[in-house]
């Protein structure tokens, strides 16, 4: 698709405030594309069943399989990083690029393991920023690393990946407090479901080469897109909506979600298609505090939940944000700014988050057929929507949304949402 169709505004709106329906959720990106670099990965093919439809997984899939030796990314930051690694193990020399915004994405601490695991690769503009030139990866002085934890775990879960298929397999130190744990997690876990034999003791991770074994895949619903609908539950007056696709033991971090609404009077049921929303007589929190270091993805949909709920809120754990596909951090004080809402950096109160970055929200909400900002952040563009339940509102770029969720627009018309084109 090309950059100019995102310019597309929509206006959104919803009559009352009645949920009621029955969504099936898209796969998870996360998953997919971690199912998709192991097939590559190992030596007989196997079938992966509701594989994302999200653009970042399109994408991957192609670069997989191209034979080109130009490779474009676009903006989408997993795919660039797992390719990173898996382009080190491929014969002959490849280079990657991807959007201007994916040039300003630091690399750098991925490439530097990689380097010293033996893979020859260089820079072709800005040192430690994409593009980048690959070749084929020699036995390295070390099968052992360590790499900085908190910057972003993608990094850590593309070397694990390829780990199995090292010539002397990894050993992998992990420095410093590790973000995004849950995502290390579900790689390992991943990795494990296809043969995969690990130790991970305090900051270690061990994996000796052996083979993945091939087996059929199923994958689970997007956790992170459910996020979404737990917003519209949170603001409406009544709802029983059910989502198919999750489930109850699930690898994703944002799952945590479902334990989260409560506090906002959103209950969740698990049955055997996936889980049942419905919303309770409780009123919302006067106060909420959250770390988010174990699943930021979803920090933007409760900023936008204890914005139109007013309720006064904590929020930590958010140091990935501002690497993402844009500054999450300076988009969110942004648009929250236009409903009357401070997303404001404050001292940390003295809890166990005290040597975190502590942002405070607080702030009368007034929504009144604003049009907001999404920064070509497809996450901006979903937390921002729900808003629509209160009044209309206007979201520049929609068609951003496809990055992960391309169906998202549609999905909301089946709930009721009234959706207008309004071209630029």
């Amino acid at each position: 698709m090309k950059f100019i169709a995102h310019r597309m505004i929509y206006q959104v709106s919803k009559k009352d405030r009645q949920i009621n329906g029955e969504i099936t959720l898209d796969g998870s990106k996360s998953i997919s594309n971690r199912v998709l670099i192991i097939r590559a990965l190992c030596d007989d093919d196997f079938e992966i069943e509701h594989l994302s439809t999200s653009r970042d997984t399109q994408t991957l899939q192609k670069l997989i399989t191209s034979e080109d030796k130009f490779l474009y990314a676009g903006a989408a930051g997993t795919t660039f990083r797992f390719m990173t690694a898996y382009l080190s193990l491929k014969e002959g020399t490849q280079v990657l690029t991807g959007s201007q915004r994916m040039k300003m994405r630091p690399i750098g601490v991925l490439v530097n393991a990689l380097r010293q695991l033996g893979a020859s690769i260089e820079y072709l503009e800005k040192e430690g920023f994409p593009p980048l030139k690959i070749g084929e990866l020699q036995i390295g002085k070390t099968n052992q690393i360590m790499i900085p934890a908190n910057v972003s775990s993608q990094f850590i879960s593309a070397l694990l990946m390829i780990a199995p298929s090292l010539p002397r397999g990894l050993i992998l130190q992990l420095s410093g407090k590790i973000v995004s744990r849950p995502y290390i997690e579900m790689t390992l876990k991943l990795m494990a479901f296809f043969g995969i034999e690990y130790e991970w003791q305090d900051d270690l991770i061990k994996i000796s080469p052996q083979k993945y074994i091939a087996k059929n895949f199923k994958v689970e619903a997007d956790w992170s897109a459910a996020s979404y609908y737990y917003s519209i539950a949170a603001f409406s007056e009544y709802t029983d909506l059910q989502l198919n696709g999750l489930w109850k033991t699930s690898v994703q971090g944002d799952a945590v979600i479902a334990e989260m609404m409560k506090q906002f009077g959103v209950l969740t049921t698990f049955n055997r298609k996936g889980i049942l929303l419905k919303k309770s007589r409780k009123p919302p929190p006067l106060t909420f505090e959250w770390n988010f270091l174990n699943c930021p993805d979803i920090a933007q949909s409760l900023a936008v939940i204890c914005a139109g709920l007013g309720v006064k809120s904590i929020f930590s754990g958010l140091e990935t944000l501002r690497i993402k596909e844009t500054d999450r951090i300076s988009a969110l004080q942004n648009e929250l700014k236009k409903i009357g809402v401070s997303f404001s950096k404050v001292q940390p109160p003295l809890t166990e988050n005290d040597d975190q970055e502590c942002f405070l929200i607080e702030g009368k909400t007034q929504i009144d057929r604003l049009i907001f900002k999404t920064y070509n952040d497809h996450r901006m563009a979903m937390a921002f929507t729900p808003l629509a339940m209160f009044d209309k509102i206007l979201l520049e770029d929609s068609l951003v949304v496809e990055k992960s969720y391309p169906g998202f627009w549609n999905d909301l018309k089946k709930l009721g949402f009234l959706i207008k084109e309004k071209n630029q």
